[in-house]
């Protein structure tokens, strides 16, 4: 997959980039990462990318001339090249947007600035907008990154584990879970401080440490997200059935 990423930190992008999952992925040619410094495309001398806004106010508004330079340089010769804008009144970013994203070749990543882009760069050049939620960033740069870590790891072969994303909170698992929250995990020692691994997961019988797993799933995540609990409404005979012997074992205790 290719991404190019559009900022006037070009910096702060190679080098968060270049650790972890992002960088082995690099490495490994799975990613194609692009970081293209605005800057590079402005049209005066002193390099400008903003101006002020027509009618007065605060801030500065990224230029229109730039953006289309550079984005046009970017996908030359390509068909149809999706080109993301991170906005704070764009759709709420989600796992199924990174799945989306995934199944991409390739997309671009502009990160805006200031009081944001020229209303004709979301007009003709962007065709998605995004947003991480409801909150003000300084710019774009660190949603971009979030966008990219979370379509890479859905990558084939990217993540060590190939299981790993429809285990996860949001993931892909049975029952289209996408909207279930990821149950709880344990490693060594078996006892820490008094507090002790769970026995079903010790005894190595796979078909019950799935049940409690999706059990725990369901429970954490009709306590802690009612508004995603909603949406698994009604639950499934299988569910609804680990439910019940959850509670009755609960009460029981």
């Amino acid at each position: 997959m290719r991404v190019d990423i559009v900022t006037v930190f070009p910096d702060m992008v190679r080098q968060a980039a270049s650790a972890s999952i992002l960088g082995r992925a690099q490495a490994s040619g799975k990613l194609d990462l692009r970081v293209h410094d605005l800057r590079d495309y402005a049209v005066n001398k002193h390099r400008s990318t903003d101006d002020a806004p027509f009618g007065g106010g605060a801030g500065m508004v990224m230029l229109p001339a730039p953006l289309f330079a550079c984005v046009e340089a970017i996908t030359e010769g390509a068909t149809t090249v999706p080109v993301i804008y991170t906005a704070p009144d764009g759709e709420l970013f989600t796992q199924r947007i990174a799945r989306e994203l995934s199944g991409e070749e390739r997309f671009v990543i502009l990160c805006g600035h200031y009081e944001g882009v020229d209303e004709r760069v979301r007009q003709a050049l962007v065709t998605r907008e995004i947003s991480l939620g409801d909150y003000v960033l300084t710019g774009g740069e660190l949603p971009a990154l979030v966008i990219l870590d979370a379509v890479t790891r859905l990558l084939p072969d990217v993540l060590g584990n190939a299981e790993s994303p429809h285990e996860e909170s949001f993931g892909t698992g049975e029952a289209g879970a996408e909207s279930l929250l990821e149950y709880p995990h344990y490693t060594r020692p078996a006892e820490f401080r008094g507090m002790r691994v769970p026995d079903i997961l010790q005894n190595g019988h796979h078909a019950n440490i799935a049940k409690w797993r999706r059990t725990q799933s369901l429970v954490r995540t009709r306590e802690r997200r009612p508004d995603l609990w909603q949406k698994l409404l009604p639950l499934s005979k299988a569910d609804q059935k680990l439910l019940d012997v959850y509670e009755a074992e609960t009460n029981g205790q």
